[in-house]
């Protein structure tokens, strides 16, 4: 295994941001890892790469628990945080040569040179980091974060601020980084777990809600499943909409709003459970099967 989490738990101050997280990630695999605003994704990311200590649990990193071997692992690990650190007053060669000398690479300028080429920086290496845009900005964060030919690349949010173009390329690259790298993205944009990830991990509230793989998804979503998407007018009980014949789970999305799945087409069972309620329904949508429908009852966003 390339990462080995177990029984994370990290407070900040009162609050809990991990509650228990454990999972492994294999050589290799590309991990999708979802969840809301605020549900520790970037907190685990930096206990991952050593950046933040754990309150509770242990990490491994290619076999290395990473509090007894900080340096070795984070020579191990490429990372992209959320807010991306530059130094916005140097060029970017002179950057990249720079994280190149920290991780006391030889052929500096050649290894320069390849990740110029490999991230699609080309037209603007002769640049100060501060005049590029911020697509550009976050390719030079990816190529420090590859400078040194990590086993593993944790990337938080990796294609933000990239126009559709340069989602695509960066999309590409980090499939082809897949065939010989462990990477954990974290991202909001779901299509792209779709388009490139083999497993999902999704956290909320702290806590990991789901790990599976995307074949056994897809498995899931190729089965009949119905998602419903309704708002009424005055407040539901939960409990007494799961006793609608064929409804499978309830989760609450707002205020009166809540996604329904079921195993059959229940929006005349619906209608009729608000009439007894003496309650009105406002809007009802079924829902695409898809990740997102996942997402949302896995999470109740």
């Amino acid at each position: 295994m390339s990462l080995v989490i177990e029984n994370i738990t990290k407070y900040y101050g009162a609050q809990k941001a991990l509650d228990s997280v454990s999972f492994s990630v294999e050589s290799s695999e590309i991990i999708g890892f979802l969840g809301p605003n605020g549900a520790g994704k970037s907190t685990m990311m930096k206990i991952i790469t050593g950046y933040l200590q754990p309150d509770q649990g242990r990490i491994e990193v290619c076999g290395l628990d990473v509090q007894e071997h900080l340096k070795q692992t984070q020579a191990l690990i490429g990372y992209l945080p959320e807010h991306n650190p530059l130094y916005l007053e140097m060029y970017v060669r002179e950057f990249l040569a720079f994280n190149a000398r920290i991780h006391k690479l030889d052929k500096v300028s050649t290894r320069v040179a390849e990740m110029i080429d490999l991230v699609g920086l080309s037209k603007e290496s002769h640049k100060k980091i501060g005049a590029l845009s911020k697509g550009y900005r976050q390719r030079v964060g990816l190529a420090s974060a590859l400078i040194h030919d990590p086993k593993v690349l944790i990337l938080d949010e990796p294609t933000t601020g990239l126009d559709p173009n340069q989602i695509l390329e960066i999309r590409e690259l980090i499939k082809t980084l897949g065939a010989d790298k462990t990477i954990m993205m974290s991202t909001h944009i779901l299509q792209e777990v779709e388009a490139i990830c083999d497993r999902v991990l999704i956290l909320d509230q702290g806590k990991l809600k789901l790990n599976q793989h995307k074949s056994q998804i897809n498995k899931e979503l190729s089965q009949q499943v119905y998602f419903f998407e309704v708002l009424f007018s005055d407040q539901v009980i939960e409990d007494k909409m799961l006793e609608i014949i064929g409804v499978q789970d309830v989760n609450k999305l707002g205020e009166h709003k809540y996604l329904i799945k079921a195993e059959q087409d229940v929006r005349k069972q619906i209608f009729d459970f608000a009439v007894k309620q003496n309650n009105a329904i406002l809007n009802l949508t079924e829902k695409k099967q898809a990740l997102e429908s996942i997402f949302k009852s896995t999470t109740g966003a």
